[in-house]
């Protein structure tokens, strides 16, 4: 793809930007003091009236326009409006570099690579929400399948590999320097379901694996076989190229992370940190944020952040009977008002500018020309003033879903259930509701807003209520008409992620400019003057780095893909990559091990 150069507006770099925007300093007490003469005490009281008046006029009058009152318009420094670095290039591994470069140009390397992650697609990798134990499940059977395949397709003579918890794969690249923190790529081997009754909706069948030339076709193509066999080709040509690390390289691919990781990462973390220790590692890449390519320049988000997470299950209970002979509203009538209420009540969005995606907007702001020129004049003037942040979150949330979702609490019904037959009430009706936490919020904060959503409806309903533990009875002075029930479903509420930083971090630093020249080189944009950004990012979802917190506070969820290169996106009909995005994401591992050999930036 042919591109023209735009240069990226210079911008102030000499003050800290995270600062609590909209918090006032406490109020303290003054010591006594002498008292002054009447005429002073006088002017002190016209002072403090003038002083009341300015107020008002202020920030009490413009809440009637629409602002939000009493908060100062507190200028955002400049230093988070969209991060700069230079690119990082491998210098002492030049050579290994500039031969892999040439082979990974290669129309035989191209075949090849799609070969392998066509294999991997075709292994039903699929993983559903009632999996027991390995080994008390036959089918675990398929991971055995994808085991063989890599070890019949890779050579890794240099690498010592473990399996964790049967299915669980960790490979170990022993470093010249035991004085470095080993780098750590993370990906998983699993794939959400097909759904039956879509077989017939996808271009190419689900598990085919196709090239046709341009795609690449079936469901992991997109999530997240490409991290995985990604990261093993390019580990494998490195040391093919004749690579030796001073710095040790660890792969780490979890099995059931489409479940939340409970059978796979866990084991997987408590290997890693009996191996490596706490902080044990410089920094670790999992999938999650992508890049954004245009002509005029690249936009690249690893997310330094994750959402959490909290599933809701609501359970209504009442009397059976014969349906002939019905009360007003049966569970499954009560459990649809609920739910209606939940949905009539969503969490508010806002933005924060201390914020991962708040620093992203301004980076769209600056570089992206496509973007809507009131909604780029709103994103600029946000970084000072109140008021433009608040008309911000109206125009934003109005227009951008994901800008919304990325912004609040989201809450989606996703699962519900009642009755055996037609004729006999139910007795039982659930539903299980799944919440994303935003930064600024928690699971105790998601609790409270459900509870206090729910508990009117209850009493509507003259329902008793056992809200999360707390038994709540006597709604009415009449007999109730059944229970409601509100529970975590898994047992697996998250609160939101640390926040890696992404100011003054050396690892934000070197990931960023890895980045920078792996675009800036690549075939695909054909232009090494091309402006590239790196934005920090939020992940809405979760991957299994929600249990590797304490293995390092560098971690950055990013694939080297541009979402224009997924088809259809993930856990849908039609997944399929563009096949060349494989070759790059190939690079992108590539050069961040040789990098990170190098670096000083990774301690």
């Amino acid at each position: 793809m042919m591109t023209t150069s735009v240069k990226i507006p210079s911008l102030e770099t000499d003050k800290h930007p995270l600062q609590n925007e909209g918090l006032r300093p406490p109020v303290t007490q003054c010591p006594d003091e002498p008292r002054s003469p009447g005429w002073f005490r006088h002017l002190k009281f016209f002072t403090a009236g003038l002083l009341l008046a300015i107020i008002a006029v202020r920030y009490v009058v413009p809440t009637f326009g629409g602002f939000k009152l009493g908060v100062p318009e507190t200028p955002l420094d400049t230093k988070a409006v969209c991060p700069k670095t230079s690119a990082i290039v491998p210098h002492t591994h030049a050579d290994i570099l500039k031969k892999l470069e040439a082979e990974y140009a290669n129309e035989s390397f191209h075949d090849q690579a799609f070969a392998w992650l066509g294999g991997a697609v075709k292994i039903p990798t699929q993983m559903y929400d009632d999996m027991k134990q390995p080994g008390e499940d036959p089918r675990w059977d398929v991971f055995k399948k994808l085991h063989s395949y890599i070890d019949s397709h890779f050579d890794f003579v240099n690498l010592k590999k473990t399996n964790i918890n049967t299915y669980g794969l960790v490979y170990h690249w022993q470093g010249s320097n035991t004085d470095l923190k080993p780098i750590l790529f993370t990906a998983h081997q699993d794939v959400i379901p097909v759904a039956p009754d879509t077989i017939n909706d996808w271009i190419n069948p689900p598990f085919s694996g196709i090239w046709d030339g341009q795609w690449l076709w079936g469901r992991g193509s997109c999530d997240d076989k490409p991290g995985l066999i990604g990261s093993l080709a390019a580990v494998q040509k490195l040391g093919k190229a004749g690579f030796k690390p001073e710095r040790t390289i660890v792969l780490a691919f979890g099995f059931d992370e489409e479940h939340g990781g409970i059978i796979g990462a866990t084991k997987i973390r408590d290997h890693l940190l009996s191996t490596y220790g706490e902080d044990g590692f410089a920094i670790l890449i999992d999938e999650g944020g992508f890049l954004e390519g245009r002509t005029d320049g690249v936009i690249a988000t690893p997310a330094v952040a994750e959402k959490g997470h909290f599933d809701l299950r609501m359970v209504v209970s009442s009397a059976g009977g014969h349906s002939s002979v019905p009360p007003e509203h049966t569970s499954i009538g009560i459990l649809a008002a609920l739910i209606a209420e939940l949905e009539a009540n969503p969490h508010e969005p806002h933005l924060y500018r201390d914020e991962p995606y708040f620093t992203a907007l301004q980076c769209q702001a600056i570089l992206n020309s496509e973007l809507d020129d009131d909604l780029r004049g709103l994103i600029k003037k946000s970084r000072s003033s109140d008021k433009a942040l608040f008309d911000l979150e109206k125009k934003l949330f109005a227009t951008d879903v994901l800008a919304d979702a990325l912004s609040k609490n989201t809450q989606a019904v996703d699962l519900i259930g009642g009755g055996v037959k037609s004729n006999a009430l139910p007795e039982n009706a659930y539903a299980v509701v799944n919440h994303r936490i935003a930064q600024h919020s928690s699971v105790s904060a998601v609790k409270a807003h459900i509870v206090d959503t729910l508990t009117p409806i209850a009493k509507k309903f003259n329902l008793t209520l056992d809200a999360f533990g707390d038994e709540l009875h006597g709604m009415s002075n009449v007999v109730s008409s059944g229970h409601l029930k509100l529970t975590d479903a898994w047992g697996t509420a998250l609160e939101p992620a640390p926040v890696t930083p992404w100011i003054e971090n050396s690892a934000f630093d070197f990931l960023a400019g890895t980045i920078q020249t792996v675009v800036k080189t690549s075939k695909r944009w054909n232009n090494p003057d091309i402006p590239v950004a790196v934005a920090p990012g939020i992940l809405s979802g979760n991957t299994d780095t929600r249990y590797y917190w304490k293995l390092t506070k560098n971690i950055f969820r990013y694939r080297h893909v541009s979402r224009f290169d997924k088809y259809n996106g993930a856990h849908t009909v039609n997944e399929a990559i563009f096949a060349e995005a494989f070759i790059d994401l190939i690079r992108f591992f590539t050069i961040t091990i040789l990098n990170a050999d190098e670096t000083d930036l990774l301690g």
